[in-house]
């Protein structure tokens, strides 16, 4: 059964464009990993500071996968030697859900 994942990243409005340049920088970081389904980052439109980024993985086993090896070693900087860049967000918290229904647009 597939799994989203949404991490709520909070981000004050003066970062959020350093945000957004740091995922467009690591674009299509994920989309090579076994059992990666889908990938969107949200951006706020009004109300919140809130980003929401959401995956779909085809289980919880692939997203742990994918959370001990590819995105635990693009989050700790490489091999620059330098050090990593101060974070976006203020604060994160992931959301988890299976898929227990679904639709998709029908042929108009």
């Amino acid at each position: 059964m597939s799994v989203v994942k949404i991490n709520v990243l909070t981000v004050p409005q003066e970062q959020r464009e350093t945000l957004e340049k740091r995922f467009a920088s690591r674009a299509h970081a994920v989309e090579g990993s076994d059992g990666f389904e889908w990938f969107e980052l949200l951006r706020p439109v009004e109300g919140t500071d809130n980003y929401l980024v959401y995956t779909r993985w085809r289980d919880e086993a692939s997203f742990q996968a994918w959370m001990e090896g590819p995105m635990k070693a693009s989050h700790q900087g490489g091999d620059s030697g330098g050090e990593r860049p101060k974070s976006a967000a203020s604060g994160s918290t992931v959301w988890s859900f299976e898929v227990v229904q679904q639709a998709g647009p029908t042929g108009a």
